[in-house]
């Protein structure tokens, strides 16, 4: 048996970021476009936008910057408060698992060992 955990971050009782939110900026860094985040995430395209877009409402900070499209295409590029966010969720959450793992092995693996299935 093992903990797990989903973190985000709100703003008045609003989801403004998480790991899947930080995921989809992943996508956009990585495919340099918002559709080839999407397509990355399994995700309608209308849905990685919207997620983006009430990420920066709610931030009151753009976190992706685009280009319309021409001879070479659009394309996404994220800020670099967005890139910090990355960095700085990553680091939040993995100091959280962390953490999460010593005290379950300190509080609950004992009681759980003594009650095998």
């Amino acid at each position: 048996m093992n903990p797990r955990l989903n973190l985000w971050l709100e703003n008045e009782g609003k989801v403004v970021f998480s790991i899947w939110r930080m995921a989809l900026l992943q996508a956009v860094a990585d495919t340099g476009s918002i559709s080839g985040a999407a397509a990355a995430m399994d995700v309608h395209y209308r849905t990685a936008w919207q997620k983006i877009n009430e990420m920066e409402t709610r931030l009151g900070q753009t976190l992706v910057e685009t280009q319309v499209g021409g001879q070479r295409g659009g394309g996404a590029q994220l800020t670099p408060l967005a890139q910090d966010l990355i960095t700085a969720f990553t680091q939040f959450s993995e100091d959280v698992e962390q953490k999460m793992m010593e005290q379950f092995t300190a509080v609950l693996a004992p009681i759980l060992e003594n009650y095998p299935d």
